[in-house]
C-alpha cells in the first residue's frame, strides 16, 4: 500500500511545463514551485493556494573553475518521493513524519560541466541545494558566489535582524547574532551595517502570506551563509561572510572537495503563520553525523552569574546555586567565566563531587578564542586546538561534568563551522552536551550533532542586566521569536528572571518591565533542551509557592509544538505538550489590553490551572473548567502573561 501511495503521489505531484522546466507540487497540492530556464539562466518562483509568494528568482552559482550562472542546457531529471519518520528529543516535535516530492535536475554548461539542483517540496516547505561533480583532474574548487535569491512582490514587509560588521561591539567580538529586529519594513529597507542580513528571515507577502527564509545542513564543509542587502525590486540574495569576520583569517568564500554539495536553503510558507511556527525543515532534510557516545541528559538548570555576575564566581556561591538546583530539582548548574582563576581546578572538582552528592551536574563555561576577539575572560585557549581541547575534556569527563558552554566566536567562515563541528565531535567523544554562546545560528545541528544542546544566537537575557532599553523592549523581542529565531533552531535565551531588579540583592540596577507570570510564561514559550533559566536564591521566599512550584516542574523537552494565535512583535500564544502534560502560553506586547477568544482542543472539557496576573500585575493561580468546545477567552495585560496547563 505505501509504494502504492508513494506511485500515485509522483504521478499526481510532478508537473511538466516543457522538456527542460518542471513544476514540483506539495503533496496536499497547495504550494507550488516552478523551475526553468530563460535564456540560459536557472530560476525558479513560488505559489502557495494560487497565489504568489515568491517571483522570478535565480539559481546558480559561479566557481573558481566553472561558471554556473549562464548559458546552462538541461541534461536530465530524477523524482521520487521522500517519506521518513524519525524521533528528535530536542526540536519542538519529538516525533516527526516528512512527506516530499523531490526533483533532482541536472544542467551543464557549454564545457559540459554539470551542476545538480535538488528540490524537497512539502506541504508548507521548499529545501533545495547544489551539487558538483569532479571534472576530469580537477577535485576541489571555491564557491566564488552563489546566485540564490527570494525575490518578493513589492507589498511584502520584512522582520529581519541585521549583520553586523566584523570585530565591532564589546571586545571585538561580532558578529554575534545579537541584533534588533526591525517589524514590517518594506523590501529593500537598507539594514544597520549595509552587510545583509542573518538567518532567519520573516518575509510578510501581503495578502498572499508569509515566508520564513533560512538555511540548514551547515558543517565544517561549507560556510554560514547570510541574506544580502535587498533591492528596491525586492530580491534578496544569498551572501557570505565577510573578509574581516575571524580576525580576517581564512576565506570568506567555502571551499568543496569535487564531488560535493552545498548546505540546504529552506522556505517555509503559509497562509497564515501556523506552518512558520510550526515548521520541522531544518531537520527534515539533514541526518546524523555521528553516533551518541551515551544517551545524553538534557534539562534545567541554575546560573549564578546571569545576576549575581562575575563576582558569583566564588567556592562558595557556586555552592549556593548548587543548593538551588537541588532544592528545585534541576538536573544541572552551569559555572560561568573565569572559574579557573577565581575558583581552580581543585576546588571545581570539590564542586563536582558536591553537586553529584545533590544529584546535579555541572556545566563549566570556556572562551573559545584563539585569535578572533578580545574578550578576557577565562579559561581561553583550552577549546581552539585540537591537543588543548582533547586533554580538557579528558579532565571534564573524569570530574563527572555533564558538558560545556562556549563562548565568544568569530564569525560565519568555514574556518570557524569546522571549529564548531570539531568541539561538538570531541565533545561526544567524552560525553559532553555542548552549549554555544555569543555565536552563529544553529543550522540542523540539533539533529546533525546528537550532543548539540543548544545556541544562543539572539539578544538574550544578558542584555537585561546591561541595559534598561533591553528591559523596556523585553515583551516586544519576546513575541518575536516563536515567528522567527526559536523557528528553525533551539534558543539559549536564559529565560524566568524573578528579580524585580537585576541585581544580587534585587534592590537595583536595571528594572524588570514585565510581571511574573510573563516571566514564567518565556519558559514555554523559548525551546531548548537545556534551560539555563534566571532563578536566584531569594526568589524562592519573595513568591508564592505555586508560582516556585511551577518552576519545578516545567520540561524543557517537547513531543509537540502547536500555533494558536499571534503576530510577531505584538503576541504570541503557543501551545506545547510533553507527554500526555499540555502547557499554553499567552504574553502581550501591545500597550492595550488584549482580550482574545481560542480554541484550545487539547483542554476540551478539562479542568485546567490558569497562571495569570491580577490588577495590581502580581501572580494568581486559578481553576478554571474548560467547556466541551474548548473554547476560552483570555485576557493578558500589556508586559504580561498567561500559562493554562492541565
Amino acid at each position: 500500500m505505501k509504494k502504492l501511495l508513494t506511485l500515485l503521489l509522483t504521478i499526481c505531484l510532478f508537473q511538466y511545463i516543457s522538456a527542460n522546466d518542471f513544476i514540483i507540487v506539495s503533496p496536499d497540492k497547495n504550494l507550488q514551485v516552478s523551475v526553468f530556464l530563460k535564456e540560459g539562466t536557472l530560476n525558479y518562483n513560488v505559489n502557495y493556494k494560487g497565489k504568489v509568494i515568491l517571483e522570478d528568482s535565480p539559481l546558480g552559482m559561479i566557481t573558481n573553475v566553472s561558471d554556473f550562472s549562464k548559458d546552462l542546457v538541461f541534461v536530465e531529471k530524477r523524482e521520487q518521493v521522500v517519506n521518513k519518520t524519525y524521533n528528535e528529543p530536542k526540536i519542538k516535535k519529538s516525533r516527526v513524519e516528512y512527506l516530499a516530492n523531490e526533483v533532482v535536475c541536472t544542467y551543464q554548461t557549454p564545457q559540459e560541466e554539470k551542476i545538480t539542483v535538488t528540490f524537497r517540496v512539502s506541504n508548507n516547505d521548499i529545501a533545495f541545494k547544489y551539487a558538483l561533480v569532479q571534472n576530469g583532474e580537477t577535485a576541489r574548487c571555491i564557491i566564488e558566489k552563489e546566485l540564490t535569491g527570494f525575490k518578493f512582490p513589492q507589498q511584502t514587509t520584512t522582520f529581519l535582524t541585521p549583520q553586523a560588521t566584523p570585530m565591532i561591539g564589546w571586545m571585538r567580538t561580532k558578529p554575534s547574532y545579537e541584533e534588533e529586529y526591525m517589524p514590517d519594513e518594506p523590501v529593500g529597507t537598507p539594514s544597520k551595517y549595509g552587510v545583509g542580513y542573518t538567518f532567519p528571515g520573516l518575509f510578510h507577502v501581503g495578502d498572499n502570506g508569509w515566508a520564513l527564509i533560512s538555511e540548514t545542513g551547515v558543517s565544517s564543509l561549507y560556510c554560514g551563509s547570510k541574506l544580502s542587502e535587498g533591492t528596491k525590486e525586492g530580491l534578496y540574495t544569498i551572501a557570505f561572510p565577510e573578509e574581516g569576520e575571524n580576525n580576517g583569517i581564512g576565506s570568506a568564500k567555502p571551499a568543496i572537495s569535487l564531488p560535493g554539495e552545498t548546505p540546504w536553503r529552506t522556505i517555509t510558507v503559509g497562509d497564515n503563520l501556523k506552518p512558520i511556527v510550526e515548521t520541522t525543515i531544518a531537520f527534515d532534510v539533514v541526518e546524523p553525523l555521528y553516533e551518541p557516545s551515551k544517551e545524553y541528559g538534557f534539562g534545567r538548570s541554575t546560573w549564578s552569574w546571569l545576576l549575581w555576575q562575575d563576582g558569583s564566581i566564588n567556592y562558595e556561591d557556586q555552592k549556593t546555586f548548587i543548593d538551588l538546583s537541588s532544592e528545585l530539582g534541576y538536573e544541572l548548574v552551569l559555572i560561568d567565566n573565569w572559574w579557573d582563576t577565581r575558583i581552580g581546578r581543585e576546588k571545581i572538582e570539590e564542586l563536582a563531587q558536591y553537586a553529584a552528592s545533590k544529584n546535579v551536574g555541572i556545566c563549566l563555561w570556556y572562551n573559545s578564542n584563539g585569535f578572533w576577539s578580545d574578550a578576557p575572560q577565562g579559561p581561553k585557549n583550552r577549546m581552539n586546538t585540537s591537543v588543548a581541547r582533547k586533554k580538557e575534556m579528558a579532565w571534564l569527563k573524569s570530574i563527572g561534568a555533564k558538558g560545556i558552554k562556549v563562548d565568544f566566536f568569530g564569525g560565519d567562515k568555514q574556518e570557524t563551522m569546522k571549529l564548531y563541528e570539531d568541539i561538538l565531535s570531541d565533545a561526544n567523544d567524552y560525553g559532553l552536551a555542548v552549549i554555544f554562546h555569543g555565536c552563529t545560528l544553529p543550522r540542523g545541528w540539533e539533529r546533525m550533532y546528537p550532543n548539540f544542546a543548544g545556541s544562543e544566537a539572539v539578544l538574550a537575557s544578558e542584555n537585561l542586566i546591561f541595559t534598561q532599553h533591553a528591559n523596556d523592549t523585553e515583551a516586544y523581542n519576546a513575541t518575536l521569536h516563536p515567528f522567527i529565531r526559536n523557528s528553525v533552531a533551539s534558543m539559549d535565551f536564559g529565560p524566568v528572571l524573578l528579580n524585580k531588579r537585576h541585581n544580587r540583592n534585587n534592590d537595583g540596577g536595571t528594572e524588570r518591565r514585565t510581571t511574573e507570570t510573563f516571566q514564567l510564561a518565556t519558559a514555554i514559550l523559548f525551546q531548548t533542551p537545556v534551560q539555563n533559566f534566571g532563578i536566584t536564591p531569594n526568589n524562592l521566599v519573595e513568591y508564592p509557592p505555586f508560582v516556585i512550584d511551577f518552576m519545578k516542574e516545567v520540561p524543557t523537552l517537547w513531543d509537540e509544538t502547536v500555533f494558536i494565535d499571534g503576530y510577531p512583535g505584538k503576541y504570541v500564544i503557543l501551545a506545547r505538550r510533553y507527554a500526555e502534560q499540555w502547557y499554553v502560553a499567552a504574553i502581550n506586547a501591545e500597550k492595550e489590553i488584549k482580550k482574545l477568544k481560542v480554541k484550545l482542543p487539547m483542554f476540551s472539557d478539562t479542568k485546567v490551572n490558569i497562571y495569570s496576573d491580577r490588577k495590581d500585575r502580581s501572580p494568581q493561580l486559578e481553576q478554571v473548567n474548560i467547556e466541551k468546545s474548548g473554547e476560552i477567552t483570555l485576557e493578558i495585560q500589556s508586559g504580561s502573561g498567561m500559562i493554562l496547563k492541565n
